[in-house]
């Protein structure tokens, strides 16, 4: 099982676990590795290799068909159903369909996970404007997500998983709506939140972008994940 080489606690731990759909084959077969804190990796793979599948696992949407699943050092494979709400509250997730409140502002939509924390207005006033201007949306605080598109909404998206620093991010094809600039100010933006010691686990199929950053790729081939190391040095934001 593999750790990234680090001898501490994980965030995450599958072991030997596989999923599959009704009666169907198994999508994942015999998963088992172990994601230590404030550690950062790609999930990459073809189409249909279970990418999607395997993030939801890790943010609890499925349980897995058989193994162990374990988050915080919590088996959550077996967890009652009430016990996953605090849980999940420790996640940030982005998803490919982006999921925002179509009647909320784009503010209100960010700050969302903030007041079911129970931050304070004061606080949410401050920070979630902030947030918003670095991701390019300043002009944007009061409209609603169908006037935007889809490049836009998945920034507020990206803004709204890690709005209250997750300890542990999970993000599905974050990048697919947006320019090459965009994204690279996305990466470095959950490069950030990771050097603040939240995990990161980002699926993609933009191998030009993973190889910009120094990251080990978790990669998944016909339900079998293997871990590979970084293709080269990661970019620094000056000369992107």
């Amino acid at each position: 099982m593999r750790d990234g080489g680090m001898a501490t606690p994980s965030v995450v731990r599958f072991e030997s676990v596989g999923l599959r759909y009704g009666q169907g084959p198994e999508i994942l077969q015999d998963i088992s590795f172990a994601l230590a804190p404030a550690s950062f990796h790609f999930l990459t793979g073809p189409s249909g290799a279970g990418k999607s599948s395997l993030l939801s696992l890790m943010y609890l949407a499925q349980r897995p068909s058989r193994g162990l699943v374990t988050l915080f050092g919590r088996d959550v494979s077996s967890a009652r159903r009430s016990a996953l709400p605090a849980i999940r509250r420790r996640l940030g997730v982005v998803f490919q369909e982006f999921r925002l409140l179509d009647h909320l502002s784009i503010l209100d939509n960010v700050a969302l996970p903030l007041r079911v924390a129970g931050v304070s207005e004061e606080d949410i006033k401050k920070h979630v404007p902030e947030l918003l201007t670095w991701v390019g949306l300043a002009n944007y605080l009061h409209s609603k997500p169908p006037t935007l598109s889809g490049g836009q909404k998945q920034r507020v998206a990206i803004a709204r998983a890690v709005i209250n620093r997750p300890e542990l991010l999970l993000a599905d094809e974050p990048t697919g709506n947006v320019d090459d600039r965009i994204a690279m100010r996305l990466l470095h933006l959950f490069v950030e939140l990771n050097k603040l010691g939240t995990t990161v686990v980002i699926a993609t199929h933009n191998d030009r972008l993973v190889n910009r950053f120094a990251f080990p790729r978790m990669h998944l081939e016909m339900g079998h994940l293997h871990f590979l190391d970084p293709v080269r040095k990661a970019t620094p934001l000056d000369e992107i």
